[in-house]
């Protein structure tokens, strides 16, 4: 385990514009992106919720309402679904995103 990451017993499913992620459970949701995409500690985040380069749109369900947030102020938590991201956001997953399979898919 890193000293990035908060302690963590198991990893929870959330999907990403449509594609399923792995991430640790007791997190905030951009250190479980960066988990999947190391590219994530490069971006020009300032990780206190200043910069607004890491707002997110996401529903706890799929048919829950959609929400807006920061990605360093919010933990991901099982089930989630982010449905928008900001480009900084997006550009650092890109290559994650294009690997992953689709949520729909059996992994």
């Amino acid at each position: 385990m890193s000293d990035l990451y908060d302690p963590y017993d198991k990893l929870v499913r959330l999907v990403v514009l449509g594609r399923a992620f792995d991430v640790p459970d007791n997190n905030l949701l951009l250190r479980q992106l960066q988990f999947v995409a190391p590219d994530v500690g490069m971006g020009r985040y300032c990780w206190n919720g200043e910069c607004r380069y890491c707002e997110v749109h996401y529903r706890s369900g799929p048919d829950a309402p959609e929400y807006s947030a920061l990605a360093c102020r919010i933990k991901g938590q099982a089930g989630m679904r982010l449905t928008r991201l900001a480009p900084e956001v997006k550009y650092n997953l890109g290559e994650a995103l294009a690997a992953a399979p689709a949520a729909d898919e059996p992994t």
